[in-house]
């Protein structure tokens, strides 16, 4: 189906016709509130798996109910959702930023510094989005999966389907948190189980994680980037690791020790190397449409605005374009007070801010403009923002080194590392928020919206979540602390939270930096990653995604994260091929139904993550509400696989329910 006719068929046919109050006092507060609760769950989940999920979706359903009683309307809802969706997009810099802590330059998340590179780098993103509107959403046939979603939530909130809507994602959402309340704050239930064994010196790993959020994301993200994922374990635990355990230097310890030894410090590598050649080959093949949408825009934006319609009104071009001019000047102040503060010269120092702030401001437009073009393409859910944080930190780490001459001095290797970092944590910002704006503005697009007053609340959006995400990064790190960079003595290993995109890409920057990067291993992920991407072009020209981007991530995240997902987009699967041959007219209701379950278990989850930080940073010890010598390590294990099993039969059931009661 063409998308303007199914624009046409979510709306009712009523593009352009809906009228009412947009920007509201009560809708902003309402809007500032959800941001600050989605962010929450979004740090917290980012932080514990190296994944966030999409906000938009949920934050309608929330506005839907909230604005419901006081007579809010469809517009007024918009721009709720719009303001609060920069939750699930701000939070990405988490991808890269803890990496300043891992490597011992911060130790903590200083307010000013952290919302700088937040506020800088949102806004940055609105910016180089709005160009691209005109050329990718409304002059363009690419599908926005997710706007369009989110279109129909917000359509549904206005009709007695609303109501069941919002019933299912807080059910949802209670169910799941009280599995994580059991899980992780009573330890009642074991979080998942993982074992490891030995054959002829090859150490093999099996295991799964028990979280229902993960389950929800799998779904969310969908049976092909779901295989894609699992080839990556597959190559991972499969095969690297047994070979590499088998015939290289051995490590010690118990085969789960040496197995996991492995994946770190070797297999994790070849999983970078896929998502490099899997980065550039998504930016070389959308080179030339991104270059015509800018050129389509540009052209568009010499119209007297007067002559164009509400529907196509976005922030004035020149206010756009000195904006960003103005937003270099804090972020050459931030670059710069960090050179000087590592005894830079001044020249020096004038050369390496210079670098950095053009950096920003060229890559960071590129990748906007290519996660923007994802974004309608999949849908921001999927969008690759932690490979443009890898590929930001590999270029980076290439070109700093060589501009400061830091030879072996270690105070120097560790500031153009820093360096490195607070860079690709702009680019990952700006790339972040463009790639949400564009999918924002096709739902405004879809209800008959002002993009002008979208992008106005998605800049406030954004100021709101750079000053919120300070404290909650610091809650969370003070709580639990990071894998390998915990905040004070005596506090348990086994809760510190993974980072694991964080990690990885500081540790790609500090191979390059230190020269020591294990070369071999980025090489064969090179090679690997070239067949992925061949496979994937292969499989689409039949109509399969296999994103080659997947594979990588799935040899870098851990095992029981990487299965728990898996499992999620097998789950769904399974269940529409069945539903397809029993009631094939009951599959959208089911998807529908599918969203909302899946959105309210990731919400469930993070919200019970992040109060139970709360609480233990409160009593200054890691699971303060632990009751687990009620059940020992066994009961807690067969407990949460048994509960576990009763979630994914409740999924199921509810994926599979026949026509007549899918409403």
């Amino acid at each position: 189906m063409d998308v303007r006719n199914e624009v046409a068929a979510v709306t009712g046919g009523q593009m352009g016709e809906i009228h009412g109050a947009e920007i509201t006092v009560r809708g902003l507060i309402l809007g500032a509130v959800i941001t600050v609760a989605f962010m929450a769950a979004n740090i917290y989940m980012g932080l514990k798996t190296g994944m966030t999920f999409s906000s938009s979706i949920p934050a309608a359903l929330l506005s839907m109910g909230a604005l419901r009683l006081a007579g809010g309307g469809i517009l007024e809802n918009n721009i709720v959702q719009t303001q609060a969706s920069a939750a699930g997009t701000l939070c990405n810099v988490i991808l890269v930023l803890p990496g300043l802590v891992l490597i011992g330059t911060w130790h903590g998340f200083p307010f000013w510094e952290t919302s700088l590179i937040c506020l800088v780098g949102g806004w940055l993103g609105v910016g180089f989005s709005i160009p691209l509107r005109r050329a990718l959403v409304s002059g363009s046939n690419l599908p926005y999966p997710e706007g369009i979603a989110a279109a129909e939530v917000l359509r549904a909130g206005h009709t007695e389907e609303g109501r069941g809507g919002l019933a299912v994602l807080l059910t949802a959402a209670a169910g799941s948190g009280l599995v994580a309340f059991l899980t992780s704050g009573l330890r009642l239930l074991a979080d998942g189980v993982l074992t490891a064994f030995a054959v002829r010196g090859a150490a093999f790993s099996l295991g799964s994680g028990f979280s229902l959020a993960l389950i929800g994301v799998g779904y969310l993200v969908g049976i092909g980037a779901c295989l894609a994922l699992l080839t990556g374990v597959v190559i991972a635990w499969g095969i690297l690791v047994p070979l590499l355990t088998a015939f290289g230097p051995s490590v010690g310890g118990t085969p789960g020790d040496a197995a996991q030894a492995v994946w770190a410090g070797q297999v994790r590598l070849v999983g970078a190397g896929i998502i490099a050649v899997g980065g550039f080959w998504t930016v070389g093949a959308l080179a030339r449409p991104i270059l015509m949408s800018i050129v389509t825009a540009a052209s568009a934006a010499g119209r007297p605005i007067r002559d164009l319609p509400r529907q196509e009104r976005d922030l004035p071009i020149r206010w756009v374009a000195v904006g960003a001019l103005l937003l270099t000047l804090p972020l050459a102040a931030l670059f710069a007070r960090f050179s000087l503060s590592a005894g830079l010269s001044v020249p020096a120092t004038a050369g390496v801010t210079a670098a950095c702030v053009l950096f920003c401001l060229l890559f960071g437009a590129a990748m906007a403009a290519v996660c923007g073009y994802l974004a309608g393409l999949l849908g921001s859910s999927t969008s690759p923002i932690s490979g443009i944080g890898i590929l930001a930190a590999m270029v980076g780490a290439s070109v700093v080194p060589s501009l400061i001459g830091i030879s072996a001095d270690p105070d120097l290797q560790r500031f153009a590392l820093a360096t490195v970092l607070l860079a690709a944590s702009v680019v990952v910002t700006a790339s972040s928020i463009a790639n949400d704006n564009l999918q924002d503005l096709k739902t405004g697009q879809i209800v008959g919206a002002t993009p002008w007053r979208q992008q106005a609340v998605l800049l406030l959006g954004v100021a709101v979540g750079s000053v919120v995400i300070v404290p909650l990064l610091s809650l969370l790190y003070n709580a639990y602390g990071f894998v390998g960079a915990m905040p004070r003595p005596g506090m348990d290993p086994r809760e510190a939270l993974a980072v694991p995109q964080a990690s990885l890409v500081t540790q790609i920057a500090l191979g390059i930096v230190h020269a020591t990067l294990p070369w071999p291993m980025l090489l064969l992920g090179v090679l690997l990653g070239v067949l992925a991407v061949g496979l994937e072009v292969v499989l689409k020209r039949r109509g399969f995604g296999f994103p080659a981007l997947t594979v990588g991530i799935g040899m870098y995240l851990p095992l029981s994260v990487e299965v728990t997902i898996g499992l999620g987009g097998l789950l769904g699967f399974v269940c529409e091929r069945y539903l397809r041959r029993r009631d094939s007219e009951a599959l959208d209701p089911s998807r529908r139904r599918g969203i909302l379950i899946a959105s309210g278990l990731l919400v469930g989850e993070s919200f019970v993550g992040v109060g139970l930080a709360a609480i233990d940073a409160f009593t200054g010890r890691t699971g303060s509400l632990s009751l687990a010598w009620l059940v020992g390590e066994p009961g807690a294990a067969w407990l949460g696989l048994a509960v576990f099993g009763l979630g994914l039969g409740a999924f199921a059931a509810a994926l599979t329910r026949p026509r007549a009661h899918a409403n």
